[in-house]
């Protein structure tokens, strides 16, 4: 069994330590240019020379993206970049496009290069081609099976590495090449800016009678005609691990530090169960399956995998996530009594029943006691974003830990990954 990697989103600092915490084996981010989301808090040199040290110390490694399809004008800044990278040092650089591989490798000529979904590699060839250049790693597009997937496997060398996708959004266009953002509103997904066109609501225009904005009916709220289910793979970690691929991608640069703590740690321990024992893995499929559907998601698709999706791949009749759980903060630091300190996130109050989610799998009910602000005095809520608490909680709770609060009349019911 070949070595599997887990790979988990960040687009802060604070979430890349959750990342860390949670599980991830490596993280990807991007810089403040040349990633392909702009929109993201995303990583200023300090924070990433932070970030890196601290997953360094805990053995994990750090992936920086720079996989913009770039344009004339962005040449020179991406090799002022690419300087920047040497002080940096990450693991690696995700690229797509080969003007700026070719930088990369001129100027980070021992820099491992991985070649971003972007690039569209979907058969052995291509693979090859890129390894022939220097590249280290392919993540191979969304578009492929498991059976395509194999069959590439079977024909690149033993130590070249396929990534692909485990779980997260996916997208409408051919694995992320968009054109719809740039030709509405002039904002180019392909370098980062992308307005999320596909999840906007449509209406059909009839040629002769421009104006006249004839609504498309799903149902009473109508229809959203390019709008993807989220990918889930949790139900088929084995499939994924023979068809030989080497590190598993999250996507979600864009999500909280709940999100990405969730996925992470689900994924980990149903990755770590299985590679333990397979019966073991079996056994606690209910329990991924429910903790998966503890972060916010749009309905879940196994997209190509198994084949060309069918048409229950999209949700025509809302562009809305699920969303069973509120994140509350990531506690800073425990007082070893029951009491912890958080930057609040969302609005909580005294007496309701919250949830301390643990890195190590458990999850811990309680019922939040006080609230006191830094100078000691009491609040009957935290209706503030980002104030420092102390919370009193009456359970273990320790730095790293996370709050989160179940939505009201959901259910948090067990999810069923679509084929």
């Amino acid at each position: 069994m070949r070595k599997t990697e887990l790979l988990i989103p960040a687009g802060s600092l604070e979430v890349l330590k959750t990342a860390v915490i949670y599980g991830a084996d490596a993280v990807y981010i991007g810089g403040e240019a040349f990633g392909l989301r702009a929109k993201a808090h995303n990583f200023s040199g300090k924070e990433m020379k932070e970030g890196i040290a601290f997953a360094h110390e805990r053995g994990v490694k750090v992936y920086v993206t720079a996989n913009i399809l770039a344009h004339n004008d962005d040449l020179p800044g991406v090799e002022a970049y690419f300087e920047e990278m040497k002080l940096i040092s990450p693991d690696a650089l995700i690229i797509s496009d080969p003007g700026v591989f070719s930088i990369a490798r001129r100027v980070l000529p021992d820099m491992e290069i991985h070649i971003s979904t972007q690039a569209n590699n979907t058969n052995y060839g291509t693979f090859l081609f890129w390894r022939q250049l220097g590249a280290k790693r392919v993540v191979t597009a969304r578009e492929l099976s498991l059976r395509e997937i194999k069959e590439i496997r079977a024909n690149i060398p033993e130590d070249m590495e396929i990534e692909s996708f485990i779980h997260g959004a996916m997208c409408i266009s051919y694995s992320g090449r968009c054109l719809l953002s740039n030709y509405f509103v002039g904002r180019d997904a392909n370098r980062g800016a992308c307005t999320h066109p596909c999840r906007w609501k449509y209406s059909i225009v009839e040629e002769t009678r421009p104006g006249e904005y004839m609504p498309v009916y799903e149902n009473e709220r109508g229809t959203y005609i390019f709008n993807s289910r989220d990918l889930c793979m949790i139900e088929h970690i084995p499939e994924m691990i023979d068809a030989g691929i080497d590190s598993f991608k999250i996507e979600g640069r864009m999500k909280t530090a709940l999100y990405v703590a969730t996925v992470a740690r689900t994924y980990r321990r149903a990755l770590d169960d299985y590679k333990k024992d397979p019966v073991l893995y079996a056994a606690n499929l209910e329990w991924y399956k429910e903790e998966i559907g503890k972060c916010t998601y749009r309905e879940f698709t196994t997209g190509f995998y198994f084949g060309p999706p069918t048409e229950e791949a999209q949700i025509y009749d809302n562009n809305t996530y699920v969303k069973n759980y509120t994140y509350l903060g990531t506690v800073k630091e425990g007082d070893g009594k029951g009491r912890c300190r958080i930057q609040q996130k969302n609005k909580f109050a005294l007496g309701e029943t919250i949830e301390v989610m643990k890195p190590d799998g458990r999850n811990l009910e309680a019922v939040v006691t006080k609230i006191q602000d830094l100078e000691g005095n009491s609040q009957e809520s935290a209706p503030h974003p980002k104030q420092e608490l102390w919370v009193s909680l009456g359970v273990d709770v320790k730095a790293g830990d996370i709050l989160r609060k179940k939505e009201d009349g959901e259910t948090g019911q067990a999810l069923v990954c679509r084929i």
